[in-house]
């Protein structure tokens, strides 16, 4: 179905819920050439318990008071340790998961089958809890950036964020990073926009535009491009590689009242803000996208160095059992199901 032309300037021809603005008379409405969607704005989501719906979750906690934190998942067993440490919002790193599926750094050598099979995965595990997942530059042109939209919406992600970088993209913590010019990023954010707002009954999913300009390009290019990506439909704004306290508040201010996702890496371009840091600064949104990742390559390694020296992995498994390691896995959740359902394949485990 398509979706209603939020970019025209042309009055509809019948009432619409959402418009492409052409008013100014009002101190509240919208500027000339920005979009806007009624429907989709932050004032409806304010009240009411949260909701079910993991996109309409996502832009509940926007609204709300407190900064969303999302630590970095890769794999399955990643993401039930987030749940079960409590944590009500999840990010799919694309390093991460680019890492944890095909063993390869993070240079988009990932496809958009890759994220989306992992991201059906990870949603599944608690279909409630908002992830948040990285697309990249979205794997092309506009189709693609749309096509893209969609996939992830049918796994169950909440929101992702669309790049600068050129298709032949790298990890934002890393040197030598290229852009594309300012015209391709917002036919970008443009697409994806236009692909949510094409999705049957009404989609909450989040578009998150990402620039990587600011090592490139400076950081008044940044912020200049994720002004436009704002007026283009982005409904957060991400800045990657801030390098200084300074530079996020400031990067917050100029951007209000657009919600700001700041990215924290341990060793990466940005500082190691605490999330109450980050908060204090005026960031809506923290991802810690590598600490699963590198946390299971410090243990793993640990791990796989005692057994090779000691002949046993008794030391490594501090004590964990198999019945233990599958119940982080939600093994009771399936007992407690199939009894339930009148099984007795699992009446003792």
């Amino acid at each position: 179905m398509p979706g209603l032309d939020y970019f025209s300037t042309e009055t509809p021809a019948s009432p619409a819920p959402t418009t492409f603005s052409t008013e100014t008379s009002s101190s509240t409405a919208p500027a000339i050439g920005v979009y806007y969607n009624a429907r989709l704005d932050p004032k409806n989501y304010l009240e009411g318990p949260l909701s079910t719906n993991p996109a309409t979750r996502l832009r509940q906690m926007l609204a709300r008071p407190g900064i969303v934190v999302a630590p970095g998942i890769c794999d399955g067993i990643s993401a039930r340790c987030a749940l079960e440490a409590g944590f009500n919002c999840m990010y799919q790193s694309g390093a991460a998961t680019t890492a944890s599926r095909l063993g390869q750094p993070d240079l988009a050598i990932a496809t958009m089958n890759d994220f989306v099979e992992s991201a059906q995965m990870v949603c599944s595990l608690d279909p409630t809890v908002p992830v948040i997942a990285d697309a990249d530059t979205g794997f092309g042109g506009p189709a693609n950036v749309a096509r893209t939209v969609t996939q992830y919406a049918r796994a169950g992600v909440a929101g992702l964020h669309i790049e600068d970088q050129v298709q032949t993209k790298r990890c934002g913590h890393l040197m030598g990073k290229q852009v594309v010019s300012r015209e391709e990023f917002l036919t970008r954010i443009r697409a994806a926009v236009i692909a949510r707002d094409s999705i049957p009954g009404g989609s909450d999913f989040v578009i998150i535009g990402r620039t990587d300009s600011a090592q490139v390009l400076g950081m008044e290019e940044a912020i200049t491009r994720l002004k436009l990506a704002a007026d283009a439909g982005a409904d957060v704004c991400f800045i990657e590689g801030v390098k200084t306290e300074e530079l996020l508040r400031s990067t917050v201010a100029a951007l209000a009242p657009k919600p700001v996702l700041v990215n924290v890496i341990s060793g990466g371009l940005t500082p190691s803000f605490t999330t109450q840091e980050a908060e204090t600064m005026g960031a809506k949104i923290i991802i810690f996208s590598l600490v699963s990742c590198v946390a299971m390559v410090h243990a793993v390694r640990a791990a796989m160095q005692s057994l090779k020296k000691t002949g046993t992995d008794f030391t490594s498994a501090e004590g964990m059992d198999p019945k233990s390691f599958f119940e982080v896995m939600g093994l009771n959740e399936v007992i407690e199901l199939d009894s339930k359902a009148g099984g007795s394949a699992f009446e003792v485990v």
